[in-house]
């Protein structure tokens, strides 16, 4: 029997749909992603913490999920709304439906809500709290919304980051098809041996990530988000990686302090919010963007060579353009909003973007990174 579900926001508008996975009460900011594909990748994505996320694309769930598509050991999105989700999981790697899947790791999920009303709404009055619940009533489910924690000055980068270093061992061979002209034999591709070793801070790693880093030569000890500086170059690292992770920024001073202590000792790369952390590491600042980029379709230029890439991101909070010091040069600007989406210092080997170049959902057009990443290194040796 299908249950009856209530989506509230702060604001006091409401949506009703049924339930599937699990049922009761949750809170967190809603926000939308515009991807096609990929629900498994962005439901198991560390950013997520504390979100509850909307799917623009109508159904969900059609292909089901499978560990091989995971990008953590286990889901982070608060609650899941989509408009229909689909009665069969049609793929033969296929090893669980969504619903039971949800149901597993008690995730509350709402379909037949109209999510394009939903995404305009949230265009309209910005990204804001929210609550999913099959036991409150509306006036209930909004208050339920309005007393939750809002997303800025929280720190879920503790909830998410590794308790332990580790060395990076996951499957990390990629995917192809037999091909008799190129003398591709089997359905993957074979891994270069390992050139660099580099140190990655665990803000909310994908696994993605570190397997594109594993493709690009690196061997990667992955640390906890609160490892000193001290401690990560007594392991002589030849470059140090910065992660993406959920939540704000600017509520991660102790994080900001040890990477401003890595400039100049040893070549930085980050991605999403490691770009935010590098942010606050020059000496710049960061600020909520209305509704965030998340989705597989956001255009982005380099100012270095006038090339647009289509690229994958996931973010809601952005760099402050003038809060940027002098010798910070800014390499690549979103084409929608104008907002940075990549810089480098002109003293230090440090760069970073904004967006996700390992994508997972999304275009591969930025995946030329790692390897610049490598040439970095290789240039500061």
């Amino acid at each position: 029997m299908d249950m009856k579900a209530i989506l509230a926001l702060e604001d006091g508008r409401t949506f009703t749909g049924e339930a599937f996975g699990h049922t009761g009460t949750t809170t967190g900011e809603v926000c939308f992603n515009t991807s096609m594909t990929g629900y498994q990748e962005i439901i198991t994505d560390p950013s997520y913490r504390g979100q509850i996320v909307t799917m623009t694309y109508p159904m969900i769930g059609n292909y089901g999920v499978n560990p091989e598509d995971a990008e953590s050991s286990q889901p982070h999105v608060r609650g899941f709304i989509i408009t229909e989700l689909s009665p069969i999981a049609s793929n033969w790697r296929s090893r669980q439906s969504l619903p039971d899947y949800f149901s597993e790791h008690k995730i509350i999920g709402i379909e037949g809500v109209d999510t394009r009303a939903l995404t305009k709404h949230l265009r309209s009055a910005g990204a804001m709290r929210s609550c999913i619940s099959t036991e409150l009533s509306a006036d209930e489910a909004v208050q339920a919304a309005q007393d939750s924690t809002p997303m800025e000055g929280s720190d879920f980068v503790k909830e998410v980051s590794t308790e332990s270093t580790y060395l990076w061992d996951g499957e990390s061979r990629e995917w192809t098809i037999p091909n008799a002209c190129t003398k591709q034999e089997g359905t993957y591709i074979e891994l270069p041996e390992v050139k660099y070793n580099i140190v990655a801070y665990d803000f909310g790693i994908k696994w993605d990530i570190l397997r594109h880093l594993r493709q690009a030569g690196f061997s990667v000890t992955v640390v906890n988000s609160r490892t000193s500086a001290e401690e990560v170059l007594a392991m002589k690292p030849d470059g140090v990686f910065l992660s993406n992770g959920p939540g704000d920024p600017s509520s991660l001073d102790y994080i900001h302090a040890e990477i401003k202590k890595l400039l100049g000792k040893t070549p930085l790369f980050g991605i999403c919010l490691g770009h935010q952390i590098l942010t606050h590491a020059f000496g710049g600042s960061t600020y909520k963007l209305k509704f965030g980029h998340r989705g597989g379709n956001q255009p982005v230029k380099d100012l270095r060579t006038g090339k647009i890439s289509i690229t994958a991101q996931n973010h809601g909070f952005a760099t402050d353009t003038t809060s940027l010091p002098d010798n910070v040069e800014i390499t690549h600007i979103n084409l929608n909003d104008d907002t940075v989406e990549g810089f480098r210092h002109k003293d230090y080997p440090a760069f970073s973007v904004q967006y996700h170049p390992e994508a997972a959902p999304g275009p591969n057009d930025a995946t030329y990174f790692f390897g610049e990443f490598a040439e970095l290194i290789e240039a500061n040796k």
